[in-house]
Order: structure tokens, then sequence, then C-alpha cells
């Protein structure tokens, strides 16, 4: 079991950024694939980006690559989302997850979310 917080959302101008936290209880943190998906008004939730447990392979879904770059730190049991150019279509909430990794995150926990808008 393990338990996810996320941080660092907010208001932010088009172009400007933000970086999210997700801070992960227990302690077997490092044996998880880590990821961030969002979900935005009327719209399903979809994949942003994933790290894998280890050797800190990643995957980003089109629309963010080359903007975000998602990191984990074992040690602080946390991983984090650092959004550049952020763009109004960005604007969601953000979610933290915790998987496996089979080609890509799998999840199997949740955080609570936290709202990043983006103003245009």
């Amino acid at each position: 079991q393990v338990q996810l917080v996320e941080s660092g959302g907010g208001l932010v101008e088009a172009g400007g950024s933000l970086r999210l936290s997700c801070a992960a209880s227990g302690r077997t943190f490092s044996s998880y694939a880590m990821g961030w998906f969002r979900q935005a008004p009327g719209k399903e939730r979809r994949f942003v980006a994933a790290i894998a447990r280890s050797d800190d392979t990643t995957r980003y879904a089109d629309s963010v690559k080359g903007r975000f770059t998602i990191s984990r730190d074992n040690a602080k049991n946390t991983i984090y989302l650092q959004m550049n150019s952020l763009k109004p279509e960005d604007t969601a909430v953000y979610y933290c997850t915790a998987g496996t990794w089979v080609l890509g995150i799998v999840p199997n926990y949740w955080g609570q979310g936290t709202q990043v808008t983006v103003s245009s």
C-alpha cells in the first residue's frame, strides 16, 4: 500500500512554469513506477508522463514532450513534474500515480490531485 500527496498546482499565465511534487508514504517507494495523469473538465483522465522504478526510463504524452520533465528522488520518496511553456490546454487536475512498468506505467494507486490552471 502507498499513499500519494500532490502539491505545487496553481494559477499561471500561458508561457509560464510550475513544478508539481508528489510525496509517497511507505518504505517501498523505489519499487514502484511513478507517473502523472491529468483530467480536464468534462474529459477523461489522460496519461502525461511516467518514470520507471530503477533506471529512470521515462515516457511522455506527445502533447507535453519537450515541455514537461518527470523526475524522481528515491531518497525523498518524491517525484516531480517540471512543466514549462504552459498552455491553456494544460489546464486540468493533475494526479500522481504509483504502479508497475510494462512498456509504460500501469497505475495501481492514485493521489487526490492538484489543480493547474493556465490563463491565456
